[in-house]
């Protein structure tokens, strides 16, 4: 049984469709981020960065438990353990790997960055908002081209690149627009209609609405953004 702690953001969402396109056993925990869930003790156990999603796999390697946190992670282990979208030739699994790094590393980084200063900061910062919005322009051209002669983002089928890669480009505040390029919009629909995604997109959809802006009053943006985030690291470091 996979235990996912979780909630509807892009990185969660990843881990929600995983969880529907291979079948597996799980049950959902939502970890509501507006009011501090994710800094609770029992979550911090499994969890260090105080971030979601993460898992508890009761039957983990060897037959024991094993937890799993950081997203990108928990989509190659899943991927390991159901011997599903993942390739086994090593040339194709770094196709994979290479594009999954690229959203951990750059894609999901940069786009949470603009929407943070266009939608949730309470100042407005010229600078930062034109930083972002062409950095997420820069990125969307990098998957445009890339999809302009595949079908998909690696070997031309279908893996956990994808599923990583895709909750990032629901239309949420990065201040351009998917029609803009053909190819990752052609990608994008196409991957839409997938019966696991939608299963997957409506997962907590009750309790925060994938693509609507997360409902935050002051408490909640502090517990986000502010020193809650810094006491919680002392907290574990102390500890």
């Amino acid at each position: 049984m996979i235990h996912c702690y979780s909630w509807p953001t892009p990185n969660g969402i990843k881990i929600h469709t995983m969880l529907e396109e291979t079948g597996v056993e799980y049950e959902i925990h939502g970890i509501d981020i507006t009011k501090g869930d994710q800094f609770k003790p029992s979550f911090l156990k499994f969890s260090p960065n105080n971030k979601m999603p993460a898992i508890i796999d009761t039957d983990g390697p060897g037959g024991k438990p094993i937890s799993v946190f950081e997203s990108g992670a928990i989509l190659m282990y899943l991927a390991e353990k159901t011997g599903k979208f993942m390739p086994k030739s090593p040339r194709q699994r770094i196709e994979v790997i290479q594009w999954l790094m690229f959203q951990m590393g750059g894609l999901g980084p940069m786009l949470g960055q603009a929407n943070f200063w266009r939608k949730y900061s309470p100042v407005k910062v010229p600078y930062a908002l034109t930083r972002y919005t062409n950095e997420a322009g820069r990125l969307y051209n990098v998957l445009d081209n890339r999809l302009r002669k595949h079908e998909y983002l690696a070997n031309d089928k279908y893996s956990i690149a994808d599923m990583a890669v895709w909750p990032w480009i629901i239309p949420y505040f990065q201040g351009v627009k998917l029609d803009d390029y053909k190819n990752l919009k052609r990608w994008y629909l196409e991957i839409e209609m997938r019966p696991a995604v939608q299963r997957g997109l409506k997962i907590l959809a009750e309790r925060q609405a994938p693509g609507k802006a997360i409902k935050m009053d002051k408490a909640a943006k502090e517990k986000l953004y502010g020193k809650t985030q810094r006491d919680a690291y002392k907290r574990k470091v102390a500890a």
